[in-house]
């Protein structure tokens, strides 16, 4: 009796002691979401439960994963391929394909998310930037590698005709966010069962708004990034095939900006040559990248609106033009700012006329180059031709398409990849932004092993 007295005292001195550790490790116990109203059941690791989405123990693999080998990718394959699994992939994306939210709107897809975290017993923080999670995976301390979803759809009518077509008329899931989110929560299920052999933590963010309103700047203003040294993330493509992996080191997307000039004349003589300011100043900006712009940097102006009235015999007092540049580093993209407004306001005011230049930046319409950092590229790399063989990694082309992960590029070292979906025979063929954009749901299965091997294998080589 009285060595059971001196255990169950020594018990809860041990579950004091516990305590007060982890208060003295600032959790972030306001704005968070725990598993079954228990602040500590993650860290406390209950007995292994059956996975309510997966039918799997919550905890798998063995403790030899902690030295990666062909046998922990494999274990990863196999719990990614488990049919159950493959088919709730299927029904969740389809799920948020049907029901598409704009940017900072993504109310119920994040309720949708939460919903699967609660069943995982995951825990996380909500919300960031309006209906952003962070949620995370492990022993709760360093080192955190993060790996990212953007979660918003475009204001585009669906014209793919399928049992799982949008059902919000002007909205549509155009650019696979559907299916982005589908594999960042198809990693939590992997990663939750195999969360016993994480050496470190891995942090998943949902964000809002990449499409319009930079939702990446709001959820690092609101932490997103607190602690985490490293960060991946995909997008499908339909230039590789279905379950290809692209990428490159260095920048590959570009930094993006909007311009808008509004030119006025304030006496007679120039407001007759305002249509001729104007179009001069157009040509003047053509001559930016082609004279002034290394053939090797690629760099792109485009003047892509122009507005002078729709009177034929009267002269405008104003003329409207604006347009977009991309470059692919931050001082290319910077100059071409810098001359767009300079060639602007010097050519109009030979005609005697004068310009003011509007690049957008209080509505965040500035977005820089997307940068893969060489180390997280090169992990990228080397984890994707482990997991799933030398064929399934490709060098991407750089694209002049832009990113709000670029924010997160700009902090810490950032990996950006893709991920394929071209399948001719299915009809998964269009660029993304199509009313005829589809995906081939075989690739979810893919992202989703990506991912969590990469965060898994990140932490353990941070500590090999």
């Amino acid at each position: 009796m009285d060595n059971l007295r001196k255990l169950n005292l020594l018990s809860v001195s041990l579950t004091i002691i516990f305590v007060s550790l982890t208060i003295a490790t600032n959790l972030p116990f306001f704005e968070v979401k725990y598993p079954n109203n228990n602040p500590f059941g993650m860290l406390l690791r209950p007995t292994p439960i059956k996975n309510q989405s997966l039918g799997l123990p919550a905890h798998v693999g063995s403790d030899e994963c902690w030295v990666w080998t062909k046998a922990c990718s494999d274990e990863i394959l196999r719990l990614t391929y488990q049919p159950d699994n493959v088919a709730w992939l299927k029904r969740v994306r389809r799920t948020i394909h049907e029901n598409p939210e704009l940017a900072f709107e993504e109310y119920e897809t994040s309720r949708l998310v939460r919903s699967e975290l609660d069943r995982m017993g995951i825990m996380y923080r909500y919300p960031l930037a309006k209906t952003g999670i962070r949620a995370w995976i492990g022993s709760g301390g360093p080192p955190f590698v993060a790996v990212r979803a953007d979660m918003d759809a475009l204001p585009i009518q669906e014209a793919v005709e399928w049992e799982h077509k949008s059902k919000v008329a002007g909205k549509m899931h155009a650019c696979g966010h559907d299916a982005h989110v589908t594999m960042l929560l198809g990693a939590a299920h992997i990663l939750k069962a195999r969360e016993h052999l994480l050496k470190g933590t891995v942090v998943l963010l949902f964000q809002p708004a990449e499409e319009a309103g930079n939702g990446a700047k709001n959820m690092i203003e609101d932490g997103a990034l607190d602690d985490v040294e490293a960060i991946f993330a995909v997008h499908v493509s339909h230039i590789h095939p279905t379950g290809v992996i692209g990428s490159r080191s260095g920048p590959l997307l570009a930094g993006c900006g909007i311009f808008r000039a509004v030119i006025t004349s304030e006496d007679s003589r120039g407001a007759a040559n305002l249509l001729l300011a104007a179009s001069s100043a157009v040509i003047s900006l053509q001559g930016i990248v082609s004279r002034e712009a290394s053939p090797l940097d690629s760099q792109v102006v485009s003047v892509t609106s122009f507005d002078g009235g729709h009177s034929l015999d009267v002269a405008p007092d104003t003329v409207v033009l604006g347009g977009t540049f991309r470059a692919f580093s931050n001082s290319s993209f910077y100059y071409l700012k810098k001359r767009i407004q300079e060639v602007l306001m010097d050519q109009v005011g030979v005609f005697g006329c004068q310009a003011t230049v509007n690049f957008f930046e209080k509505q965040n319409a500035i977005y820089p180059p997307t940068t893969n950092n060489d180390a997280t590229y090169n992990h990228l790399k080397k984890v994707t031709i482990d997991l799933l063989g030398d064929s399934h990694f490709t060098l991407a082309p750089q694209m002049m398409g832009a990113e709000d992960f670029a924010f997160y590029s700009e902090i810490i070292p950032a990996a950006f990849y893709f991920i394929g979906i071209r399948n001719e025979e299915l009809g998964s063929v269009h660029i993304a932004h199509s009313p005829h954009f589809m995906i081939d749901e075989d690739s979810l299965p893919v992202g989703a092993a990506v991912h969590a091997a990469v965060a898994e294998r990140y932490l353990n080589d941070k500590h090999s």
